[in-house]
């Protein structure tokens, strides 16, 4: 089995709660080592949601530094010395206090990369924001509902992932070490491009507007049909007796069977046709 790609390559993160720790534990799978720099206080996850945290750390090196003493920086200064990249989630503004600005980071360690996370970008990045304001900011939520993933902060550790590989491949190629800076804000946009553009707008084209695109009431559920090419429609017409663009008529005969046998039926033929899955809510908050 050969090496994985980022084998030899250390990290070092002083990001917390969500984005950076997801992009560190997608590096780590690459073959980087990590080490997670935390506050005395730990990182605010161990106490929202133990078992997530202890999934996106497992395998990297934690450390617990002060960075507002001495002490502490001086210990984050040994790590830095020999890492490759350093991933930040803290606002800029904050970070230059305590020295760890990309300018001086980089006088003092010149093979060291960086990707800093932060809410939104310039002139807006020192601005306070969470996964809730950017997607509120996008257009992505529902009111009153809260949404069920946290889709900025998922989407923005992958851009983190991105960056950084850019970032290490251009250091490698002789361009130096280099610096990227990853919106949040922007991460929740780039997600809302099918809404922006009105391909998922209620009625539209994948916004419940064709039939064969939808979601329907089973004897005991729901399932998803997604026979969006037209071999797919044809097939599922001619399986189910039925116009397959006339969506009561679709709906009538998915109320026969349960969820499951839906999906069980769908699966034998080759057809993308599944049941809705209700997530249990982990109790650990």
């Amino acid at each position: 089995m050969s090496a994985k790609p980022l084998a030899g390559l250390k990290v070092v993160t002083l990001a917390v709660n969500l984005p950076g720790p997801v992009a560190a534990r997608a590096l780590l799978r690459l073959g980087a080592s990590v080490t997670k720099v935390e506050p005395a206080a730990a990182d605010p996850m161990q106490h929202y949601c133990a078992d997530w945290y202890r999934d996106l750390n497992a395998g990297q090196a934690i450390i617990r530094l002060d960075l507002k003493t001495e002490e502490g920086r001086a210990g984050l200064a040994r790590l830095l010395q020999e890492a490759d990249l350093l991933i930040t989630a803290t606002r800029p503004v904050s970070l230059a206090k305590l020295g760890l600005g990309w300018e001086e980071l980089h006088e003092k360690y010149p093979r060291l990369c960086q990707v800093a996370i932060v809410g939104h970008a310039a002139p807006r990045h020192n601005e306070p924001g969470h996964d809730l304001t950017y997607q509120a900011e996008a257009g992505l939520l529902s009111p009153p509902q809260l949404p069920r993933t946290l889709l900025a902060d998922m989407a923005g550790a992958e851009q983190a992932v991105g960056a950084a590989l850019a970032l290490l491949l251009g250091r490698e190629r002789g361009a130096g070490s280099g610096f990227a800076e990853v919106a949040l804000a922007s991460a929740a946009a780039a997600m809302a491009e099918p809404l922006r553009y009105g391909v998922t707008a209620a009625g539209a084209l994948l916004g419940g507007g064709l039939a064969g695109y939808n979601l329907y009431r089973a004897r005991d559920g729901w399932v998803a049909l997604a026979a969006l090419e037209p071999h797919f429609l044809r097939r599922v017409a001619a399986e189910l007796h039925c116009d397959g663009r006339d969506k009561d008529a679709l709906q009538k005969v998915f109320l026969n069977r349960t969820a499951g046998e839906w999906q069980q039926w769908g699966l034998a033929r080759d057809l993308p046709l599944v049941a809705l899955v209700s997530r249990a809510v982990n109790s650990a908050f």
